[in-house]
């Protein structure tokens, strides 16, 4: 597994992959490498086909679509069939596809759309072997009916649609075989050589940020700490008028059984859902992410927009609690506080209490005016009641920070992503993301007023100084 850290969006992004194993496992290394070298072979035959067309006369714009379109496929279908982190990086891509020209994204945007809630199936013997495994020899005696047909594949786990001994529609979550012990191994041999990369970002502690991101990824395998999750925020939203949460029926250490929630997947909203409904989605969505914390104690920490969709009733259904972010007392105050200070443009105090929560290392020197800048993808949204979040404006920021040229690009790689703030960072750039795909207008500034301690509270007091 390798490691790479990007500047996306304000904040260093850390994109991991990993070997994703569903039988024999030194097979599927083998397998698994040679469908990775498959992308670059694969752009390399294009072009040398793309020549021959071109002195036969066909003309570069009809080659270029096709190359582009056959790219897309075969990115879904290697990326799809690695699943396990390989997968991860599709979802991440697919979230991130706003920040990208529209002539590049175009031609991509409805293959990684689909590595939000599918991928090719793991095979029935698979799933047969360890159903037996975890519930016996006569599992299918569990259920009234169980669908062979995968129903969604998420990076980890495939889930089939099944009706409950009771007559209850329901969710069945599969780990793929292997996932736990391949993953983490991967993980250990990658983090050996995570040093290599510190001149390439010399204001990130690598060390830290990788020993969290080890726990991070053991708990998204343990699907008893995903179950207890689940049930917490089940039982917080239970009977909300615009969230709902599937209650868990029965967890093994592989398997989950979960109630069934039908629904429009919010990837099919960012596609074709009217102006109305994608502002509807953009503000369940948004609320439900920055409220967990104060209501749950929790941080759901997987925004792709597989995890989501509008149900019947008009509500947010949310899947898939492995990664959570257990904030007790809610968001830290220092969020909230940074914001609204970076809002009032004092850079100084910006530095100050970056410095205090080691978002800039200690020996680490850098412009205050520069940090400020380099925050507005987070603090633009929050200046107003509502905000309009586009395609376009995602890229802009995107562009910025990610152009070497751009002076925003070398402040990013001073700036240090604390442990502590990994699943929250993933969480707001995520969310970002997907509201920029919805092109949604929601009221990012009532959300973060009530949603992050340190933010009223700051404005105030400083509103009362300047008076």
């Amino acid at each position: 597994m390798g490691c790479s850290t990007q500047v996306v969006a304000g904040a260093h992004f850390a994109i991991c992959s990993q070997n994703q194993p569903v039988s024999e496992i030194p097979r599927r290394k083998i397998t698994r490498t040679a469908r990775l070298a498959s992308l670059p072979l694969g752009a390399v035959s294009r072009s040398a086909a793309s020549l021959g067309k071109r002195l036969s006369g066909v003309p570069a714009e009809e080659i270029a679509a096709a190359n582009q379109a056959r790219t897309a496929d075969q990115l879904f279908r290697v990326l799809g069939e690695l699943k396990g982190g390989a997968m991860k990086i599709g979802q991440a891509l697919s979230v991130l596809e706003a920040a990208l020209p529209e002539d590049v994204a175009a031609p991509y945007r409805s293959s990684l759309t689909k590595l939000q809630d599918s991928a090719p199936p793991m095979s029935m013997q698979t799933v047969s072997e360890v159903m037996q495994r975890e519930f016996g020899e006569n599992w299918r005696d569990k259920f009234q009916e169980f669908s062979d047909a995968p129903a969604a594949s998420a990076s980890l786990g495939q889930v089939h649609q099944a009706i409950s001994k009771d007559g209850r529609k329901v969710a069945v979550k599969i780990q793929y075989p292997g996932a736990d012990k391949a993953l983490l191994n991967d993980f250990e041999q990658a983090a050996r050589f995570a040093r290599i990369a510190q001149p390439i970002a010399p204001g990130l502690d690598f060390k830290a940020l990788m020993a969290e991101m080890r726990k991070i990824l053991a708990e998204e395998l343990d699907y008893f700490r995903e179950a207890q999750a689940q049930r917490v925020f089940a039982l917080s939203y239970d009977g909300d008028v615009n969230v709902r949460v599937p209650h868990i029926l029965s967890a093994t250490a592989h398997v989950l059984i979960s109630e069934w929630i039908d629904g429009t997947p919010l990837a099919r909203i960012i596609e074709s859902g009217s102006k109305v409904e994608r502002d509807h989605a953009g503000d369940l969505y948004q609320t439900f992410l920055l409220s967990g914390p104060s209501r749950v104690g929790m941080l759901h920490a997987d925004p792709h927009p597989g995890n989501f969709r509008i149900t019947p009733d008009n509500k947010l259904g949310v899947l898939d609690f492995g990664a959570v972010a257990r904030l007790p007392e809610g968001f830290p105050p220092a969020m909230g506080q940074l914001l609204a200070i970076a809002i009032t443009g004092d850079s100084e105090r910006v530095i100050e209490v970056m410095r205090s929560q080691n978002f800039i290392l200690p020996d680490v020197e850098i412009s205050p005016t520069a940090v400020l800048n380099y925050l507005s993808p987070f603090t633009e949204p929050a200046k107003t009641d509502t905000f309009e979040f586009t395609r376009d404006w995602m890229r802009e920021q995107f562009g910025r920070v990610n152009d070497p040229r751009n002076p925003d690009f070398s402040t990013g790689l001073k700036l240090n992503l604390p442990p502590q703030y990994v699943l929250v960072h993933r969480v707001w750039l995520g969310c970002i993301g997907v509201l920029s795909q919805l092109n949604a207008e929601v009221a990012v500034r009532g959300e973060i007023e009530r949603s992050m301690p340190g933010f009223t509270d700051y404005l105030a007091s400083n509103s009362a100084k300047s008076a």
